[in-house]
Parts: structure tokens; C-alpha cells; sequence
């Protein structure tokens, strides 16, 4: 019994004896050509992105944003990420976009654009987090039920 421990005592000190080891600080992850890769999603678009230091600009799909988001609002959407971590025209962005449509694409890229920027520089994650960017929007478009119009809309009822 020698090598068991059998009192309370015992069982402190060996836990005082135990070092837990810290946790290592998060590293970047960069690829040979200093990139950072993510994916992002929103209802049914998917987008992989690729940032690295640059001087902001931004390519969808091969087209320059402004292009390929017409609206102010998405290219705002895209930016917002640039804006909270105060990394606005330091990164340039390649992605590609695939499903769903120009509001969904653009809150995929939001969202790839978060997650590369984490994989990037690592202290950005409780920034980006706090604002919620890191968090995938799984709402998706509710099917339609037979006996309805839509998903929930019922026909007009007809009195007469």
C-alpha cells in the first residue's frame, strides 16, 4: 500500500506536487505564400477565402467587388469585419462564392473574411466574436407545407 495513496492529504499534496501545463497562445496560420484560408456560410452559399497583407482590395469569383456587389449595402457587409478589427484596406481578399443568392453570398464572405482574419492573427478572435461574425447564421428559407401557399401563408378564405 506503499505506493497508493489513501488519505485526503496524500491525494493535496500530490496535487500540489502536479503542474497543469499553461495553454499555448493561439498561431497564426499562414500558408508558403502568407496567406490565410477560412470558409464561410450563409443560408445556402458557401465562399473560401484567402486574405493576405495588401492593400485592401477585394475579388469575388474573379470580378472586383464593386462589380460583383453592386449594392452599397453589401460591400458593407463585406467590410464590416475590416472595420471592427480596424484592419480597413491593410488585407486583400480572393474568394469564391458558390449558391444562394447576393445577400446570402455576401454574409458568406463576411463570415470567411472573420474566420481568415482569426487564422491570421489570432488576438482579433474576442474583437470579432463579441460582434458576432464568428458565429455561422444557420436560419435557412422554411419549406413549403402542402395545404398552404407558403411556408405558413394560408390560402384566402372565401366567405361565399
Amino acid at each position: 500500500m506503499s505506493e497508493t495513496q489513501t488519505t485526503l492529504t496524500d491525494l493535496k499534496d500530490l496535487a500540489a506536487v502536479t503542474e497543469v501545463p499553461e495553454e499555448e497562445a493561439a498561431k497564426p496560420e499562414i500558408d508558403a505564400f502568407g496567406r490565410s484560408y477560412a470558409t464561410g456560410r450563409r443560408k445556402e452559399s458557401v465562399s473560401r477565402v484567402w486574405i493576405k497583407p495588401g492593400t485592401g482590395r477585394v475579388t469575388v469569383n474573379g470580378k472586383d467587388q464593386e462589380v460583383y456587389f453592386a449594392r452599397p449595402v453589401l460591400r458593407m457587409l463585406i467590410n464590416q469585419p475590416f472595420l471592427v478589427t480596424q484592419r480597413l484596406n491593410q488585407f486583400d481578399v480572393v474568394c469564391t462564392v458558390t449558391g444562394g443568392g447576393l445577400s446570402g453570398q455576401a454574409g458568406a464572405v463576411r463570415h470567411g473574411i472573420s474566420r481568415a482574419l482569426v487564422a491570421f492573427e489570432p488576438d482579433l478572435r474576442s474583437r470579432l466574436k463579441g460582434v458576432g461574425f464568428l458565429t455561422r447564421d444557420s436560419r435557412k428559407v422554411e419549406r413549403k407545407k402542402y395545404g398552404k401557399r407558403k411556408a405558413r401563408r394560408s390560402f384566402q378564405f372565401s366567405k361565399r
